[in-house]
């Protein structure tokens, strides 16, 4: 399982996760390396980054799972590599639309700023924690970082996936949050639409990143996924 984090995310955004998984399945969280100096597009950089990655380790038949800039990638390099991914999980992913404000957000040292953009990527603010503001905000007064993902976030807008979709037929399954403020419900219903093998699950009250703000449904919808393809909600309401 290859988790993949988004465009202001982190390792830690999946620690849920890999404390679910991680007895069971081979999990890598690698650092998309977003910052680096590279020529070209930054989406082919990334799928180029996660094909090197993925030979280095000699992984095979593999899960990949997207949260937002991290989807896009899942996706691509899906049509890509069709015969090295066995299922792709996409929450929030970009690729169709995505509300980000990255233009304004990068541009403002301002803590108190920066706290409240963070907040609005979830539907409970209280899952912006000081670390994870801090963690964002070192970012936003770093000149190089806020060069780095406006690039990346320009060259997300660009890489369109509409066309690409029919053509996957990995069997995926998008986890959405309902009340997800930067790829709206809307988005997951169009992917639904698109993708030949999908299965779409919505949690309600819940925002951009349900790995981190409803972990137990979260974990519960992906883990049916895998083991049997047949998802059920029955039995995966949050503690």
């Amino acid at each position: 399982m290859i988790l993949l984090h988004g465009l202001f995310g982190a390792l830690s955004n999946w620690e849920d996760v890999i404390s679910h998984f991680k007895s069971d399945y081979n999990i890598h969280v690698p650092l998309l390396p977003i910052y680096d100096n590279y020529k070209g597009d930054g989406i082919e950089y990334m799928v180029k980054f996660l094909d090197d990655y993925i030979e280095r380790n000699k992984l095979e038949n593999v899960a990949l799972v997207g949260n937002s800039l991290g989807g896009h990638v899942a996706i691509v390099y899906s049509y890509r590599y069709p015969q090295k991914v066995a299922f792709l999980v996409l929450t929030g992913s970009s690729g169709l639309y995505e509300n980000t404000g990255v233009g304004g957000f990068v541009k403002r040292g301002n803590m108190a700023y920066i706290r409240e953009r963070v907040a609005y990527t979830f539907y409970d603010a209280a899952v912006a924690t000081n670390t994870l503001v801090t963690e964002v905000y070192q970012v936003t007064t770093n000149n190089e970082k806020c060069f780095a993902i406006l690039k990346m976030a320009k060259s997300a807008q660009r890489n369109y996936v509409a066309d690409i979709l029919p053509r996957i037929t990995t069997r995926t399954l998008l986890i959405w949050g309902k009340d997800d403020k930067i790829t709206p419900l809307d988005v997951a219903l169009q992917f639904k639409r698109f993708l030949p093998q999908v299965d779409l699950q919505v949690l309600e009250n819940c925002g951009h990143a349900p790995m981190m703000e409803r972990p137990g449904e979260f974990n519960c919808l992906l883990q049916s996924f895998l083991q049997d393809y047949a998802i059920s909600t029955a039995n995966c309401r949050e503690v």
